[in-house]
């Protein structure tokens, strides 16, 4: 048996799947990228921990400047008639149908704009926001924002489109405060910006929103980082990654403006020149020095790059398609800002699931939200003994990993905190910190490919053109995605593939079309053929219950750290070793005749099927769900609690007729 200590797992488990924008249906990398390892998880906990104990949610995000710029081309363009609720409640839909296709299913799949989980989005909001406003953690600050003159506008997100001013990001679509890889800066600081509404460059204007102080944050969440990295199943790129948000503010300047930067009345600052680098470095002890460098700079043509740094995290917006912000202040009324309210969506969707199982129907939202229920949401988000899983890309760290952190923490009750400053080892009963699971881009073809780039990303329906959705969820969780950026290589779309080239997508699948299917198949037509179709029990061999055990143990561990690749390389290795092992054990059985011996094999494999079975329902639910059927066994096989254990009763099973299949191949294949 594996000498590895077996991992403690939580009581009660929330899993979140990211939030899909609702201007579009489901690519390739939503699925491969989050969708199919979040609901892995969340099936391998309901084995591990009890059903009842986990929730599963994710949903549509329904605002958002992209959702707003879509609909307004497919009306101008396509002539759509419809509302934009309209709009994204088609894209709901659509989204909710590909992932019924690909097997995945949250608890609840919900929507933040519409429907009984935008009723509850909206309070939970208000709720949140005025939590931070009674914390003192809001402020109200007047900011240029972009303004397109002749549309009479204020500018939001992806209504402007420019060139990331961070250092060493390449990326062309740079937006009103973040770019595409998820970099955030200030307005002002993109390059060459330019309005998707009238193609005319924007001006600067002053608009007042709400905004929390995630620049007073620093050491809070540098204390944070420490925290995450002290425990044993966090991700490196989520380490490194927020590492990289908490540097003090920094400008790279092109070596070329040496000279001239001598001559500027710059706010204090740290000079440092790296040999054989083509810029220079001018560090800052605040964001407000540093964007005073900045227009400085700015107003002498100056080139010049910000680096990666804490800015003030907008609350509020001017967008009219977005939730309503609370009135904190007499202030005009405003929207609330997409990302913030994306956060704790999956907090809104938790208390929706729960409101949907719970008997209590006369318990208003503000009661829900408040708690003490017989399903309370906070048993799940504010409890020690609950933890919650995040699968994001890693194009979300900042703000899952740094935005997120602190905003939970600002809502910390006074009397919960160390003089005056919110405590990292959170408090029993306020919010606790996600795990996050964050995955390295899934690329395609071996280049990055997005909705808004020119090289376009598969539809997830149209994988399933040539793969089964068994297939496909074997493959995305065997490309070690935790590790590095993978292509995502399928032969029939790749128009360089020779037709004498293997297909790498049914790599891992083949495991269970070819050896798996072979191994039940084998035991059931014997069992059928020598024994009347009663499955033998008895004591299985030392060499099985190894292989088994130390199957059950490494795969327990590499799933609690998040390791999906070794997952399926220990179902791999363990259900072709039991492969071998039955071609031999067969064929001795079969030259002696003797009935006894063929009792003895068939115990051995049906153990192995047992424990395949246990370890794959996670990853291919619906194939052995079949083979649960056929064994006519209930759901305790797939309880952990029995994992080590052989068959114990004798059971007759359901008669296997000849060819069947329990993991097909897709008809395309053949």
């Amino acid at each position: 048996m594996s000498k590895r200590e077996r991992p403690n797992f939580p009581k009660r488990a929330v899993i979140t799947g990211g939030m899909p924008y609702g201007n579009k249906n489901l690519h390739f990398g939503h699925i491969g990228g989050v969708f199919v390892f979040a609901d892995t998880y969340a099936r391998f906990l309901r084995d591990r921990i009890g059903k009842e104990n986990v929730i599963f949610v994710s949903g549509t995000d329904c605002y958002g400047s992209p959702i707003v710029e879509s609909y307004r081309k497919l009306c101008e363009e396509s002539g759509f008639t419809g509302t934009i609720e309209d709009f994204v409640q088609c894209n709901h839909v659509k989204q909710k149908e590909t992932l019924d296709k690909y097997y995945i299913y949250p608890n609840l799949f919900g929507a933040s704009g519409f429907g009984r989980t935008h009723e509850i989005h909206e309070e939970f909001t208000d709720w949140f926001i005025r939590k931070l406003y009674a914390n003192g953690q809001l402020k109200m600050m007047s900011n240029a924002q972009f303004f397109d003159e002749e549309a009479n506008v204020f500018l939001n997100g992806r209504q402007v489109v420019g060139k990331c001013p961070v250092n060493g990001c390449g990326s062309e679509k740079g937006y009103a405060d973040e770019c595409d890889l998820g970099h955030q800066y200030m307005p002002s600081s993109l390059i060459n910006p330019k309005s998707t509404l009238t193609g005319t460059t924007p001006i600067m204007k002053n608009a007042s929103n709400w905004y929390f102080s995630l620049t007073e944050k620093l050491d809070l969440l540098r204390e944070y980082t420490a925290y995450i990295k002290a425990k044993d199943n966090t991700r490196e790129v989520v380490i490194k990654t927020t590492e990289e948000f908490l540097e003090p503010p920094v400008i790279y300047v092109m070596n070329d403006y040496l000279e001239l930067y001598k001559t500027l009345d710059l706010p204090k600052h740290e000079f440092n020149a790296p040999e054989k680098k083509t810029s220079f470095i001018l560090t800052f002890e605040t964001l407000a020095e540093c964007d005073k460098a900045v227009a400085v700079l700015s107003k002498e043509g100056i080139r010049f790059r910000t680096g990666k740094t804490l800015v003030p995290f907008r609350i509020t917006g001017n967008v009219k398609w977005s939730l309503k912000s609370p009135v904190l202040n007499n202030e005009e009324p405003l929207t609330v800002w997409v990302w913030p309210e994306s956060l704790w969506a999956p907090i809104s969707f938790t208390i929706a699931y729960l409101e949907s199982i719970s008997q209590n129907s006369n318990v208003s939202i503000a009661e829900l939200i408040q708690g003490g229920s017989n399903c309370d949401w906070r048993d799940y988000w504010c409890s020690k003994d609950s933890e919650i899983y995040q699968f994001i890309g890693q194009d979300n760290i900042y703000f899952y990993g740094v935005a997120q952190p602190a905003l939970f923490m600002a809502t910390q009750e006074a009397d919960q905190q160390l003089d005056g400053v919110a405590r990292v080892d959170c408090p029993e009963g306020e919010l606790q910190h996600s795990t996050l699971v964050a995955n390295h881009h899934v690329l395609f073809l071996n280049k990055k490919a997005s909705s808004s780039g020119t090289i376009k990303p598969p539809m997830a329906e149209e994988l399933l053109d040539y793969y089964t959705p068994e297939q496909l969820r074997m493959h995305f969780l065997g490309l070690g995605l935790g590790q590095r950026s993978v292509s995502f290589m399928p032969k029939p779309l790749n128009p360089t593939a020779k037709e004498t080239d293997s297909d790498p997508v049914l790599n891992e699948g083949s495991l269970l079309t070819n050896v798996f299917n072979r191994i039940i198949r084998t035991a059931f037509y014997d069992t059928q053929k020598y024994l009347d179709g009663v499955m033998p029990v008895g004591e299985i061999s030392d060499e099985i219950k190894e292989l088994a055990d130390t199957a059950v143990t490494d795969y327990e561990y590499f799933m609690y750290h998040f390791e999906f690749h070794r997952v399926i390389s220990t179902v791999d290795t363990f259900i072709r070793k039991a492969s071998k092992y039955m071609a031999k054990s067969k064929g001795d059985a079969d030259k002696s005749a003797d009935i006894s011996e063929v009792k003895k094999w068939l115990i051995d494999i049906f153990h192995v099927i047992k424990t395949a079975s246990l370890l794959l329902h996670p990853i291919a639910p619906v194939g052995i769900e079949k083979v649960q059927e056929y064994l006519c066994v209930c759901d305790s096989l797939f309880n952990w609690d029995n994992a080590f254990t052989p068959f114990s009763e004798e059971k007759k099973l359901k008669f296997l007729e000849p060819r069947v299949d329990f993991f097909s191949r897709h008809p395309y294949q053949f």
